[in-house]
């Protein structure tokens, strides 16, 4: 499911949020499916709890999951989650393209980072 890279620069509660914002968008984990308990998680991946925690406040403030008093957290539906996380994406995305530009980069090297090949 969620898988910890230590060694990465990220923050654990990053990798956590991103692995499971992935799950979420890509359908592995569905709408009004339930998310792993903070302890059964935090067990399973040898963390602190603090840490789930603080990726499950992130992930519900985007909007991708739900926390419901006694019961748990579920997954929403995909639609204003992925809509905002798409706004959010191509902000960065612009913002990058601006620098590269800056730093000389041609729509063609541009183009051919975006379709996931190798720049000339």
């Amino acid at each position: 499911m969620i898988h910890i890279n230590f060694r990465d620069a990220r923050p654990i509660y990053e990798q956590v949020r991103d692995g499971f914002r992935q799950l979420i968008l890509s359908g592995a984990l569905p709408a009004d499916s339930k998310m792993p308990s903070v302890r059964e998680l935090a067990a399973q991946l040898t963390i602190n709890p603090n840490t789930i925690q603080r990726a499950y406040r992130e992930l519900e403030a985007e909007g991708y999951i739900c926390s419901v008093p006694g019961k748990g957290s579920f997954v929403r539906e995909r639609g204003e989650a992925a809509a905002a996380r798409k706004a959010e994406l191509l902000r960065q995305l612009s913002a990058l393209s601006r620098e590269l530009k800056l730093l000389g980069a041609g729509e063609e090297e541009l183009l051919a980072a975006l379709r996931g090949g190798e720049t000339p």
